[in-house]
């Protein structure tokens, strides 16, 4: 099980995504797609968006920060319980 954050450094809603996902002690790899090119096209390339955040939990994407998607996905996942 893996949950993937793609953001930017001076994105808000990136950090809403990771603020919300530590208030509910889920471990999370950070991807700065400003940093990493590849990381970025790859995004893209799963996606079809450009924009951040994107939140990958397992094989699923979820672009922008909502919040009962994620947790949704994390439930599914059985990262979290529910």
């Amino acid at each position: 099980m893996s949950v993937k954050v793609y953001s930017t450094p001076t994105c808000p809603w990136c950090t809403k995504v990771k603020d919300f996902l530590k208030q509910m002690n889920v471990a999370y790899e950070e991807v700065d797609v400003s940093a990493n090119r590849e990381a970025a096209m790859e995004m893209v390339k799963k996606t079809r968006q450009m924009g951040v955040p994107v939140t990958q939990v397992n094989e699923r994407f979820i672009v922008g920060f909502n919040a009962s998607e994620i947790e949704g996905a994390l439930k599914d996942a059985g990262i979290i319980k529910g």
